[in-house]
């Protein structure tokens, strides 16, 4: 049974997203993934760069009522939304909250792959979550 981000850290996710992961014939997956997927994430603004820095943020999935989804055993929904996190504290401080905003398009990426789109859709930890290791 999955436990939440959210219990584990004592502190809100950052943001949340709605999702779609591309179908196989789009570049994406063979298979969905399960609740503990770790792929990264990267902003549409991202790909202008001479060199991608992917962001190190994780989805935890929500289920179709925006509850965390607990079974680790069945894949996520194709089109859904996710609670993002943020891994490293330094790097909220140094440069998400100056580039995560509600709308603003991204990717799950699997490397350089993208395998998933993205929208920001709220903004909820952000700016109050950890800011320094």
């Amino acid at each position: 049974m999955w436990i939440s981000n959210e219990v584990l850290r004592g502190f809100p996710p950052d943001f949340r997203v709605k999702y779609r992961f591309f179908k196989q014939e789009e570049g994406g997956r063979k298979i969905l993934p399960r609740q503990g997927y770790r792929s990264d994430f990267a902003l549409e603004g991202d790909f202008l760069k001479t060199t991608i820095e992917l962001r190190v943020i994780h989805p935890e999935f929500e289920d179709e009522n925006g509850e965390i989804i607990i079974n680790e055993n069945s894949p996520v929904l194709e089109v859904g939304t996710a609670r993002m996190w943020v891994l490293f504290p330094k790097a909220r401080e140094e440069r998400h909250i100056h580039d995560i905003k509600v709308g603003l398009k991204g990717y799950f990426m699997e490397g350089p792959r993208r395998v998933a789109e993205a929208e920001i859709i709220e903004i909820i930890g952000l700016f109050t979550n950890p800011r320094t290791e």
